[in-house]
């Protein structure tokens, strides 16, 4: 008995171990996270993200997994999801011009991306996150987004 909790006890620590090992040095970690965040809006290659970290675009690409648990591209699909989200409910930018700022192609395919994730269309979203909001700013971001002499009540 004694024997297979020693064995138990060393099974688990080689596989924490074994999860420790192959992921991104820290700072390799930090530079390639905020090369995505500084140029979400453009196009970003995988072999791009691998080359400014010194690694062939497999090794870099099986070690982000190890470090983020998910791949490249689906980590900065999620980066460019919180952004529209942020710009969702903060701006009045159209979901075009979102989806553009953030980096999508046009605004079918960042729709398509957007209810994927979410569960729901970024229009849908947006109604969703403007009636959370206290009545005060939405009192106060309508104005600007009517026509000139035309007034909003609710």
């Amino acid at each position: 008995m004694a024997h297979f909790q020693q064995t138990a006890i060393s099974a688990r620590a080689t596989e924490t171990r074994k999860k420790a090992t192959g992921g991104l040095s820290p700072w390799r970690e930090t530079l390639v996270k905020q090369l995505i965040l500084d140029n979400l809006g453009e196009p970003l290659e995988v072999t791009e993200l691998a080359r400014a970290c010194a690694l062939s675009r497999s090794h870099f690409s099986r070690a982000f997994k190890c470090s983020t648990g998910v791949s490249p591209q689906d980590w900065i699909r999620q980066q460019r999801i919180v952004r529209a989200k942020q710009l969702i409910q903060n701006t009045d930018m159209t979901l075009t011009q979102i989806s553009l700022e953030c980096g999508f192609c046009d605004q079918a395919h960042f729709s398509h991306i957007f209810t994927r994730s979410e569960g729901i269309t970024p229009f849908a979203w947006r109604c969703r996150a403007l009636r959370t909001l206290p009545y005060p700013e939405i009192k106060r971001s309508q104005p600007s987004a009517a026509p000139a002499g035309v007034h909003i009540t609710l």
